[in-house]
């Protein structure tokens, strides 16, 4: 089990995660992105749209995701 942020996962919170693997952890802050969406929160809704101007970059967004990726796997088991 290893844990990331919301901010180190591209959002914009302290909002933990804790998962087994980096899809486990992909799909959490996917979820928390969209309640997040709805409830109009600022700050979410700005690095959603940072995120979404990376998107149309197809080798840019799989950039992203593989720094994300070794990030995760970078990360110490939690205790």
């Amino acid at each position: 089990m290893k844990t990331m942020t919301c901010k180190q996962l591209g959002g914009a919170c302290d909002k933990e995660f804790h998962a087994e693997n980096f899809e486990q952890m992909g799909e959490m802050s996917r979820k928390h992105g969209m309640e997040m969406y709805q409830k109009g929160d600022e700050a979410h809704l700005k690095v959603m749209e940072e995120m979404k101007e990376l998107m149309h970059d197809p080798n840019a967004m799989k950039e992203w995701m593989e720094s994300k990726q070794k990030e995760f796997d970078a990360l110490p088991e939690d205790k």
